[in-house]
Formats: structure tokens, C-alpha cells, sequence
């Protein structure tokens, strides 16, 4: 019996995860051998979580340019490029006629779940690994699989993976018992979830944009009923910072949420608490207790936890990795996706080189990329799709940057999307037709101070 490895050309590419950015068609366009593997049970399954959500980038950043040359050979049409949609419009207008396509709708199997990714005959801890085919273990409906490929794609993002309400990063005493009361992604507070949260008392953690849009839903839900009460936890010692405006912003719906909530804290539609490490969850005669060290929050009825997410890492434990020690990406994209570095969240174009791991012709792609960083962009994650296909093809274009972010980020003029907010005013954050006194570019060093809990 030839105990060789299979060829490495005759073998498909496999990509893990059909959102986004597994979607992008590099690999059909260039008739690449390719098999998509998605847990969920219809492709897009993270997204259609969050449908309800509006994205903060217009259509002319949310589709893939190769995705589009392939849809538009069918008659397929360009939604408004400067519309702004919703996750449910992005899946119905753009992903779903994507994966109904004929160059990629044979490739995809969705219920399947990579359970751990390994070589062929070849450990961990040995060299040569360049000639050895990867195998790809699999969950499906119809039990245990292993997939042979010669290259491995991982676009599976972290939607399913949120950090939990610790401050160091695990879940405290209490949180297990009272999940049952806490959500740890956005929730459709103005649809499905409304009832949830309709007269009732609420506390947010976290100062990121996910944060921000639940309190906004919450603030707009106590309209109706004015026992709905938004209490939000922040682990800084004011909201200075997590509502401050960058002055060139790259995204202006992103600007805007900002200075809706300022306007709610400055209206006391919202009470803040900054300092706020929470140790403790406890369920009282009140309500539920967060505790931050030895000092109490005033008890409610729900938790939003919206403290981000951090790539699963766990099914490339067999695998050659370089991670960076904090944000545990590769370790060449660290600098450039480090939030200090990125206070507005424009993060550069990037490739394989900074995607680039010790184990060959692996790739991390997409939002579980960027590891435990934030502000990840979809126009990003398919420059790296490109770059990496590139690569896998001997395409010397892998190692150039193909996409060309505006110098002042991808602020586009916020006329038109303020039209019912703010009558006649002309925002572009950064263009030379700009209000420079409009809050919603300038940026902000007096919002609302929070009461703030004794250090812990």
C-alpha cells in the first residue's frame, strides 16, 4: 500500500465558516478546489443572530469585490451604496443570493462543525510539514468526519464564544446560576426581546459600541414604560472616554451612537456606573446584585453582557502557531490592530504576511483574526481573503495591498443619514465641507461624568 501523501493540488482548500467573510469568492473566482464548512444550519448563521442590529458601514463597504463581480454576472443588483443596512439586509440582499450561487453553492456543507484540525502523519512537534495534507475533523448530522485539504481557511469568526461578566476575563460566582437573566450579545430590545426588558430594571457592562446600542434601545424602550431603567456598568472611571469622538471617525453611524447616549446620560435617561470590576453576581429578594469588590449596584431584573468576544482556539491545538501573548492573533497583526494604536478604529490594510503562522498554509481569517481586539471591518477581512487566496495560488499579488482606505478612514458625508435626526445639518467628519462645531464630528472631552465606584 503507497503510504504517500495525496498530491496537494488534487486536494480542496477548506474554509471554516460561511459568514462574511468565508463567503468571499476569491477561491471560486480563480476555479480553486474549495469545500466551506458551516457549523450552523444555514450559511450566515451568526449573522442572522444579530439581524436585527444595523451595521455601521454603508453597503459600499459590506460587499466583497470579487463576490460582486460574481453576483453581478447573474443580474444581481447593488443595494444603495450609501445605505446602511441591517444584519437581516445583509444576509437577504448580499450573502444569501452569494450562497445560492453556482460556483459556491455545491461547495458549502452547513452543519458541520470542525471539532480540531491536525496533519496527516505528522505531529506537532515534527518539521516537513510542508508536504503533508491537513486533516479537518468534522460533526455532522450523519456523524464523525475527517476532510483531507491542503490548505485550512479559518473564517469561523467568534460570534459563539462571548467573554463572560469577570473582569479578568471568567465567569464569577453567581454568573452560571442567573443565565437565565443574562444576554451576551445585543438584544432585539425594540422586537423580539422587548417584552424581556419592557418595565424592567437593566444593567449593561461594558464601553463598546454593543454597549452603547442596548442602552439606546433601552432608553427608547422607557418611553413606553418608564420602570424600564438602563443602569450601565463601565470598567473606566467615566464615560469620558468610551463617548468621546474621534474628530476624522472613519464610521459616522458609529459617531452618532455616541452622541445619542451622551445626550441620554446629560437627560438622566441613563444611570452610569465607572470603576466597575465586577467580582459577583448575587440573586436578592431586590433583584440581582453585581457586586465590584465589596461595593453593591442597585439591584435589577436583567444583565446585558457586552464585553466582546475572543477567538475559540481550541480545534487548532494540534497546529504550528505564533499568538500574541494579549490579543491572541497572529503575532504580525498585534501591532496594527491594537486599540491603543487605533483609538478610531481604522486598522490598515493588511495580508498574509501579517496573517502569516509557522504552520504552513494555515490562515485565520475575519473577525476571529483580530483575536480579543475590537472594530473589525468587513471591507479588512476581505482584503485578507484576497491576499491569502493569492498566496495559496503562487500569486505574486498576495503580498501587495489591493485595498485603498480613504486617508481620513471611511467617514463618508452624514447628510442624508441625519435627515431625520438633524434637520440641515452637513456632517463629513473630516471633509472639507465639514461643520467643524458639529458634535458629531469634533471630538468630545465633557461628556457626562459617571458616579464613580470606589477603586476595588
Amino acid at each position: 500500500m503507497d503510504s504517500s501523501p495525496i498530491t496537494s493540488p488534487d486536494l480542496p482548500v477548506v474554509i471554516i465558516g460561511a459568514g462574511p467573510i468565508g463567503l468571499a469568492a476569491h477561491l471560486a473566482r480563480r476555479d480553486e478546489p474549495f469545500l466551506m464548512l458551516e457549523a450552523g444550519s444555514s450559511t450566515a448563521a451568526s449573522v442572522r443572530e444579530w439581524a436585527h442590529v444595523t451595521l455601521f458601514t454603508p453597503w459600499r463597504y459590506d460587499v466583497d469585490t470579487e463576490a460582486r463581480t460574481l453576483l453581478e454576472e447573474t443580474g444581481w443588483t447593488m443595494p444603495d451604496p450609501l445605505a446602511y443596512p441591517t444584519g437581516a439586509e445583509l444576509v437577504h440582499a448580499y450573502l444569501d443570493p452569494l450562497a445560492q450561487h453556482p460556483a459556491i453553492a455545491p461547495h458549502v456543507r452547513v452543519q458541520h462543525r470542525v471539532t480540531a484540525i491536525a496533519h496527516e502523519a505528522i505531529s506537532k512537534t515534527e518539521r516537513g510539514r510542508e508536504e503533508d495534507p491537513f486533516l479537518v475533523y468534522v460533526t455532522t448530522p450523519a456523524g464523525d468526519d475527517v476532510i483531507v485539504a491542503r490548505a485550512v481557511i479559518d473564517a469561523s469568526g467568534a460570534w459563539s464564544n462571548p467573554n463572560p461578566i469577570g473582569a479578568n476575563g471568567l465567569p464569577v460566582p453567581g454568573e452560571r446560576a442567573l443565565q437565565a437573566h443574562i444576554q451576551y450579545r445585543v438584544p432585539d430590545v425594540a422586537g423580539a426581546d422587548r417584552n424581556r426588558y419592557l418595565g424592567k430594571r437593566v444593567l449593561v457592562v461594558g464601553s463598546g459600541h454593543s454597549a452603547l446600542n442596548a442602552l439606546q434601545d433601552l432608553v427608547t424602550l422607557a418611553t413606553e414604560d418608564s420602570a424600564t431603567q438602563p443602569i450601565w456598568a463601565l470598567r473606566r472611571e467615566t464615560s469620558t472616554r468610551a463617548l468621546a469622538a474621534c474628530a476624522d471617525d472613519p464610521l459616522t453611524e458609529r459617531t452618532l451612537v455616541k452622541k445619542d447616549v451622551r445626550e441620554m446620560l446629560e437627560q438622566g435617561g441613563i444611570s452610569a456606573y465607572g470603576n466597575v470590576r465586577i467580582s459577583q453576581l448575587s440573586e436578592t429578594p431586590d433583584g440581582i446584585v453585581a457586586w465590584s469588590g465589596n461595593y453593591p449596584l442597585p439591584p435589577v431584573d436583567e444583565v446585558i453582557v457586552a464585553t466582546g468576544f475572543r477567538p475559540d482556539l481550541s480545534i487548532e491545538r494540534e497546529l504550528q502557531l505564533d499568538l500574541h501573548p494579549v490579543f491572541e492573533s497572529a503575532r504580525g497583526l498585534a501591532p496594527i490592530i491594537d486599540p491603543d494604536a487605533n483609538a478610531c478604529g481604522t486598522v490598515p490594510p493588511h495580508g498574509v504576511r501579517e496573517l502569516a503562522h509557522p504552520e504552513p498554509d494555515f490562515f485565520v481569517v475575519g473577525m476571529k483574526s483580530y483575536g480579543r481586539a475590537p472594530t473589525f471591518l468587513l471591507l479588512t477581512g476581505y482584503e485578507q481573503v484576497r491576499s491569502v487566496v493569492a498566496s495559496l495560488v503562487g500569486d505574486a499579488s498576495a503580498l501587495e495591498v489591493q485595498l485603498d482606505l480613504p486617508e481620513k478612514g471611511l467617514c463618508s458625508a452624514c447628510t442624508a443619514f441625519l435627515e431625520d435626526r438633524e434637520a440641515g445639518v452637513a456632517c463629513g467628519c473630516g471633509s472639507d465641507d465639514a461643520d467643524p462645531d458639529d458634535a458629531c464630528c469634533v471630538p468630545t472631552s465633557d461628556a457626562t461624568e459617571t458616579t464613580a465606584m470606589a477603586a476595588v
